[in-house]
């Protein structure tokens, strides 16, 4: 079945909902979505939207506290784009009517969290600022915009020049091809390769090995940040407890509620996340649990009403004061490499929010500045795309004649216990090696045949291809830098400084930019 369309956007996350609330006055817009149009990350975000709207902070601020905590690895200019930029999209849609929370006197409430010198995180229904985002997203969106639930991306489609006209998706209704002018990848990241996770189990990082068998230049996949405060219970990770909440006066504390970041970081609680994640590691490592003291939180259950759900859903008495927590997989910095105009290095071909590499997040992304990407990219990209119209002539598809049968996989539960084991917060180069010998290679996953599999072994066929890539770079960056902890390199190596691990063709190397610039006409173009 072919369906033809102006614009096609595969999510349907805060990124994705931006793009097609702007474009869609202008193009006919298809949405594919992997599950229901909610189940997204960005639905359950809890933490709130980092902006400069306080009289006593500026976007230099917001800027400095983006570059010490991703530790300087960044692409500054697109940093800049995204807080200031940010910043007037955010006032924009204040005076729009997006509902969030205030103080008596109508000022916006806002929150602090790790890493933040100032109080700049604005909240939308306590800890539902996800929801409440994408709720406000979707009730601008009219009928036009057609939204297919329940299909899986599995395979970029690019014609005779090389440009991306559209996608092959399997469903209930089987496989389908759309094309489209332009195809925009907003699939969310991969945290779900990890067995602890604050991620929805259908984020697998889809967007990402679309990208790479297409031939897209991929990037950071060495940092995947650790939250250090998932909900505890039963032996796993039932959901995430916000950063908000130590933010309002929560402290991480042992089993005798003796403070763990005390003598750690000046930042104590609020320290960057990789500094919190890492000491509770270690705590738990030397056999003791961990927990978020709430005690000295007054009207709890008022401020954070799905966090106390969550907890009395998992049997946790809140009248305890002690939430039990432990670190596991939540953002990954890494992604397909895109400017700031949700570019890629495939013509036609865009990616916005956490699928992307556009060097805003560093090695590690300061808190709440995720929303606040999506939000600000996601308007970028429709912007452009309305400025560029519907050019695209040229739909004669380029068959590749992938031959490759697949090579032996890991189960889903096998991949996952693996990569916590060897891709978790602490990092051993022996174990790396190991690992990247078990799976498949580079070239091997690049060349599979898709033909005839279902949506659970394509699902696990991408898993393998976005570990294969994690761990490729995660044994080539020979230092400890942000979420990147390797217990043979404990420190930063200023070799490694503005170093870049770039995957493309199934080929591997290390450049000292994120982007390729070239002179043309007199003019720096960035050539990916």
């Amino acid at each position: 079945m072919d369906v033809m369309t102006d614009v096609l956007i595969i999510g349907s996350g805060v990124a994705a909902l931006q793009t097609a609330r702007l474009l869609e006055g202008h193009f006919q817009i298809q949405i594919v979505t992997k599950c229901s149009i909610k189940m997204s990350s960005s639905y359950r975000a809890q933490g709130g939207i980092a902006a400069v709207t306080g009289q006593e902070d500026h976007p230099k601020f917001h800027i400095a506290d983006t570059l010490t905590a991703g530790e300087n690895h960044h692409e500054r200019r697109n940093v800049e784009v995204l807080i200031e930029s940010g910043t007037e999209i955010m006032r924009d849609l204040l005076n729009e009517g997006f509902p969030i929370d205030r103080q008596v006197d109508g000022s916006p409430a806002l929150g602090l969290e790790g890493a933040h010198s100032h109080h700049r995180i604005l909240h939308a229904g306590g800890d539902r600022t996800g929801q409440v985002m994408i709720d406000y997203l979707l009730n601008q969106l009219t009928p036009n915009i057609v939204v297919n639930c329940y299909e899986m991306a599995y395979e970029l489609l690019l014609n005779l020049d090389g440009d991306c006209v559209g996608v092959l998706t399997k469903g209930a209704e089987g496989t389908k091809r759309y094309l489209a002018h332009h195809v925009i990848l907003a699939t969310g990241g991969a945290g779900a390769i990890y067995s602890c996770t604050s991620n929805f189990a259908t984020n697998t990082g889809d967007g990402i090995a679309l990208a790479y068998r297409a031939g897209a230049a991929i990037s950071d996949m060495e940092f995947m940040q650790f939250h250090p405060s998932l909900l505890w219970s039963g032996g796993q990770a039932k959901g995430l407890v916000s950063e908000a909440v130590r933010g309002a006066g929560g402290k991480f504390v042992d089993a005798q509620r003796h403070p763990i970041m005390e003598g750690i970081h000046e930042q104590l609680d609020l320290a960057p996340r990789h500094v919190t994640a890492h000491a509770l590691f270690n705590k738990r490592a030397a056999g003791q649990v961990t927990f978020i003291d709430i005690s000295n939180i007054e009207r709890f259950e008022e401020k954070f009403p799905t966090i106390a759900q969550l907890c009395y859903d998992n049997q946790v008495n809140l009248q305890d004061g002690l939430i039990p927590v432990a670190p596991g997989s939540h953002f990954l910095m890494g992604g397909v490499v895109a400017d700031d105009k949700g570019r890629t290095s495939i013509p036609n071909l865009y990616a916005i929010g956490e699928v992307a590499c556009t060097g805003v997040h560093g090695a590690n992304r300061l808190a709440s500045n995720s929303l606040l990407e999506g939000i600000t990219f996601g308007q970028r990209t429709a912007q452009y795309i309305i400025q560029t119209g519907c050019k695209q002539n040229n739909f004669l598809i380029d068959d590749k004649h992938r031959q490759q049968t697949m090579p032996s996989l890991f189960t889903k539960d096998q991949l996952r216990q693996m990569m916590m084991h060897t891709l978790g917060i602490v990092r051993n180069p022996i174990d790396m090696e190991q690992f990247v010998q078990q799976l498949p290679s580079m070239q091997t996953l690049l060349h599979v045949d898709l033909d005839g599999l279902n949506q659970q072994e394509l699902e696990l066929y991408m898993m393998h291809i976005v570990a294969t890539l994690m761990a490729h770079a995660a044994i080539t960056r020979k230092e400890t830098r942000g979420a990147h902890i390797r217990i043979d390199r404990p420190h930063n190596d200023h070799q490694w400084g503005n170093r870049w691990i770039i995957f493309q063709q199934g080929q591997m190397k290390v450049r000292n930019s994120l982007y390729e610039y070239h002179q043309t006409r007199g003019n720096a173009k960035t050539i990916f």
